[in-house]
């Protein structure tokens, strides 16, 4: 293959990158790829692999080649296009059940309006025979991947200064150490192994350790700035033990080993931050985190990276609060590290977590079950909630004066006045006996169960009213909605406050301590200033019969007032079902006439007949009433619901229409029924369009053609996500949700695709795969292929480009879940037609960060929006963002209350040549485009939609899962023997349409 970008022949290259861009459409660089079977030719943003010292291609200038190895499948030549270096016109073959046919996509200038044969909706896109597998393997190991430089910074938008809560941390030049830490007898808690650090520091400092004052991580790991006087060498530490009234015990003996490991200095991390190299120096982050995490690790109680405390509030009485059922929130914040363009800085923002009150048990089961009568016996439901909720628990003992601990291993079946247990004389005595004649102590809850300690096999029973729960307990289980409601109320903080509590935090906090100097670390009290931009709203289209055909939103918002939806859906056969006992009998009549009514002045065509009559059903007979509407009206397009009531029935109705029924559904809440509100009409008109195959809005420009990279070439935008199970939640699958665009040039149409996969798995694991058919052997399927089938038929085109944003991935996980997905999305495409190559444009979506923008001057109208917080369309792709990589912080929507979140998106792949202004608009641009509402949403909406779509999907699952635990889904192994509980079928033609909205 020739190098067009000037080189060598596939040993180390010396020639220099192309520069050019590649919508441009002109002759592209490219290089051979290090995978096996693939070639590249692109100009964007994707990286090349290069061997040696040779200078490969990152964007449009000259990069050193060993810094722009991006090891995953990158676009591959495929001629065709009349400009060079063009992916050109890839066919895929379509079979259908006659014949096969070949359908390929017209040039670049075909018109989306191009006739496609009327067969073309019973065409499916299929292999008619396997094709090998590609023979290209990833990396083996993610740490061979780097992502993109970035392109330059954004221009565009009004500029105006912000304030994060970011603090600048400046460090002199040390040599840092790393020692090695074994403490005998091993022992599970930090607490221990700091109190055993901070003895043998206290008598050890001047007479062993040089005079040196070490940071310590609680576990094996110990740094000093400087070395020690010695490479290996052993303590010996007698730590009172601690009892459980804070006083101390006797001494327990501990051996601490210390040997030399490794060390370094800061000129890696300062070559870093000059842009001088690529590679981040992670191991001296990690001392650094670890010095200054040292103090607040022994005073707070620590859980990841943030910290809680009952004096971490304005007051002693600030600190924390009670949320309901014996649950209580503590006070506390998070503190990060961060690499950025400033420098190193320190991310600090205010937090709070739940924990049990430290009260008796008696009382924690008393708010927990919410009785008040406690002299009479658990039903065996509420015994196993608390069973559930109390193991594992310390708990001091009462009747030791509080001197004594024990952890909660379970609770007894029986209650406490039935239980017996046999002497050491082979006696029997009951447990209420044992206590009345040892302490002389009258059990008050005899009905209630004992609190189990020790093994299964020799138990020790105390009663509850003598076991009281230790402070500071973090409480792990799913809060519920008035324990949510709680803590937000009393944590929401409007953006002045917050920044003063993060200001007097760092205060507080004295991050220039002594230990700080030893390391010759030094953190700022201000926070950064920086210069952001605000990006102007996009001008959304509406129909041409409205009064209003175009809209200019304003801060984020708009309504639909004068206004007609750009496509209103046509639906002809509908329903209404309630199953709500309190609203009035001819309600329900009114309310879908009112409804109807608001659908068609916003532009749907509605036959104002319901297909049957309506249906009133007690909540107990849902699935027999839903069963019955599709039996007398089998081809409904639409039905309407009013929820039960009582909660609980929600996913039950939609795992029933969704999955077995084909039904698409639209649910009322009762409450909302009654009250005929017009605004409550018009937001459900807005959901009820798109779930019957309309849209609501456009932007104008994709009607114009003029969005860049988006409308020149057919491209597919595309959302994922996966959705976890709660805490506690131990068997049950996670779930993984793919949306992508169905409408092109326009972008508002997204199919939605769920899978379940293992437990917590964080990688989408059927984006591809081959299923083995018992007729037609290994048959190629996954996520992504059946999405760009999908594309194929409702558009005509085949995708030149993939946007692809990826919600839900840490940092840790970037480069692993590229490598995988990428791979994924390669072979799908190559199942389809070999050598498709699409270009890729990956970008992770965050919101799960702790960066605040603040507005430089609070309450100045100019500056902020209604709520106090920066305006929507801010953006910041300076200082506070990565040095040398391609992301930014993105505030699209307008705060309610509270401070608002920005969202964080981080280019890890970039084919397409994105300049930054460019990827900022249009995801700034899309944030407005969000069906369910006429505000702009603060993550870009596919990845929201694929939030949704999974977060159904959790319904399907749940709704399935009997009381006794018995599931009617199917299920599958892994690799490693997990089993999975499939996820039941969305019928066809409910995923054709935003069905999740």
């Amino acid at each position: 293959m020739s190098n067009r970008g000037g080189g060598g022949h596939g040993g180390a290259s010396r020639g220099r990158g192309g520069g050019r861009r590649s919508d441009q459409r002109q002759d592209q660089s490219s290089g051979q790829v290090a995978w096996p079977g693939l070639q590249q030719s692109y100009g964007g943003r994707g990286g090349s692999v290069s061997a040696g010292r040779g200078r490969g291609n990152v964007g449009r200038g000259e990069n050193t080649g060993d810094l722009t190895a991006t090891q995953v499948p990158v676009a591959s030549a495929v001629s065709g296009g009349r400009g060079r270096g063009n992916i050109g016109d890839p066919t895929f073959s379509v079979a259908s059940s006659s014949k096969t046919v070949s359908v390929a996509s017209s040039s670049k200038e075909e018109s989306k309006n191009t006739e496609v044969s009327e067969t073309m909706s019973n065409l499916q896109i299929t292999s008619t025979e396997t094709k090998p597998e590609m023979t290209s393997l990833p990396p083996a190991s993610s740490k061979a991947v780097t992502f993109p430089v970035r392109p330059g910074r954004g221009t565009l938008g009004k500029k105006v200064m912000v304030r994060a809560n970011h603090f600048l941390v400046q460090v002199a030049d040390r040599d840092l150490y790393h020692y090695d830490v074994s403490v005998n007898p091993e022992v599970i808690s930090k607490t221990v192994n700091r109190n055993v650090m901070k003895l043998l520091v206290k008598n050890y400092k001047d007479s062993h350790l040089g005079g040196k004052s070490p940071a310590y991580d609680g576990r094996k790991s110990l740094y000093t700035a400087g070395p020690l006087p010695f490479d290996s060498k052993e303590f010996v530490v007698n730590l009172a033990e601690k009892r459980a009234d804070g006083s101390s015990g006797k001494d327990r003996p501990f051996k601490v080993a210390v040997k030399n490991v490794t060390s370094t200095d800061l000129y890696q991390l300062q070559q870093f931050l000059d842009r001088k190299q690529r590679e981040a120096p992670y191991d001296t982050i990690q001392v650094l985190d670890v010095v200054l995490r040292d103090k607040p690790s022994n005073d707070y109680v620590s859980v990841g990276r943030s910290f809680f405390h009952t004096s971490l509030g304005k007051d002693a009485r600030d600190g924390r609060g009670e949320l309901g059922d014996g649950i209580e929130y503590w006070r506390g914040y998070f503190q990060s590290l961060r690499l950025t363009q400033m420098g190193l800085s320190l991310n600090i923002d205010v937090s709070a977590r739940s924990f049990y009150e430290p009260i008796v048990v008696t009382d924690f089961i008393s708010k927990f079950l919410n009785i008040r009568d406690l002299n009479r016996p658990l039903r065996d439901s509420d015994r196993l909630k608390v069973k559930k909720v109390l193991r594992t628990l310390k708990v001091k003992l009462l009747h030791w004066n509080g001197t004594k601990s024990a952890k909660i291993s379970g609770i007894s079946s029986l209650p406490i006045r039935e239980l017996r247990f046999t002497l050491e004389d082979k006696s029997e005595k009951t447990v209420v006996q044992y206590f009345a004649e040892k302490y002389n102590y009258r059990v008050k809850y005899q009905a209630l169960p004992a609190i189990q300690t020790g093994s299964d096999t020799r138990p020790v029973y105390l009663p509850m009213e003598l076991c009281q729960i230790d402070e500071g307990q973090r409480y792990t289980k799913r809060l519920n909605e008035k324990q949510v409601t709680a803590l937000l109320k009393a944590t929401c903080q409007r953006p002045p406050d917050r920044e003063n509590s993060i200001k007097n935090l760092v205060v507080k906090n004295n991050y220039n301590d002594d230990l700080s100097k030893e390391f010759g670390m030094s953190v700022t009290t201000q926070l950064a200033s920086i210069e952001a931009r605000v990006l102007p709203p996009p001008m959304l289209k509406y129909h041409d019969s409205g009064k209003e055909k175009m809209v200019n939103p304003r801060l984020g918002q708009w309504n639909m007032i004068d206004k007609k939806m750009v496509n209103g859906a046509k639906v002809t056969s509908w329903t209404c079902v309630s199953f709500s006992t309190r609203i009035d009998r001819g309600l329900p009549q009114e309310f879908c006439k009112q409804l109807i009514g608001m659908c068609v002045s916003k532009g749907m065509e509605f036959k104002p007949q319901p297909a049957i009559p309506f249906i009133s059903c007690p909540p107990e007979h849902i699935e027999e009433a839903l069963l019955d509407i599709h039996k007398r009206a089998p081809g409904l397009q639409l039905l309407i619901v009013i929820l039960p009531d009582v909660t609980g029935s929600y996913g039950k109705i939609k795992r029933i229409c969704e999955t077995e029924l084909g039904i698409v559904s639209q649910c009322c809440q009762p409450r909302q029924v009654n009250k005929l509100n017009k605004q409550y009409m018009e937001n459900v008109a807005l959901k009820i369009n798109v779930k019957t195959g309309g849209r609501n809005t456009v932007l104008n420009d994709a009607i114009r053609r003029n969005i860049p990279l988006i409308t020149d070439r057919p491209t597919i935008i595309m959302g994922a996500d996966v959705t976890h199970p709660q805490p506690g939640e131990d068997s049950s699958p996670s779930i993984a949700a793919v949306v992508a665009s169905m409408d092109w040039p326009e972008i508002n149409k997204y199919r939605g695709l769920v899978s379940a996969q293992a437990h917590r798995e964080e990688i989408i694991q059927d984006l591809y795969k081959l299923v083995q058919d018992p007729q037609r052997g290994l048959v190629h399927s996954g996520l992504i292929r059946e999405h760009f089938i999908a594309f194929r038929r409702a558009t005509g085109q085949i995708p030149q480009r993939i946007i692809f944003y990826r919600d839900g991935v840490s940092e840790g996980q970037f480069s692993q879940v590229l490598l995988h997905e990428m791979t994924a999305i390669r072979k799908a495409c190559n199942s389809l037609q070999e050598n498709y190559v699409p270009r890729v444009t990956f970008v992770i979506v965050q919101k799960r960060h702790h960066t605040r923008l603040f507005p430089e001057q609070h309450g100045n109208r100019d500056m902020t929006d209604k709520s106090g917080n920066i305006q929507p369309g801010t953006v910041v792709d300076t200082k506070i963002c990565h040095p040398n990589e391609f992301d930014f912080y993105l505030n699209s929507h307008a705060g309610i209350q509270g401070t608002s979140r920005p969202a964080h998106y981080h280019v890890l792949l970039d084919e397409n040549g994105f300049t930054a202004d460019q990827l900022q608009m249009l995801t700034n641009n899309l944030c407005y485009t969000y069906a369910r509402c006429t505000k702009s949403v603060s993550i870009v909406p596919p990845a929201y939609y694929a939030h949704l779509a999974a977060f159904r999907a959790r319904y399907y699952m749940e709704s399935e899962m009997s009381d006794g635990g018995s599931s009617r889904s199917r299920s599958t192994t892994t690799g490693v023997g997990q089993v999975i509980s499939q996820l039941p079928a969305i019928k066809d033609n409910v995923k054709e349409v935003m069905f999740y909205c």
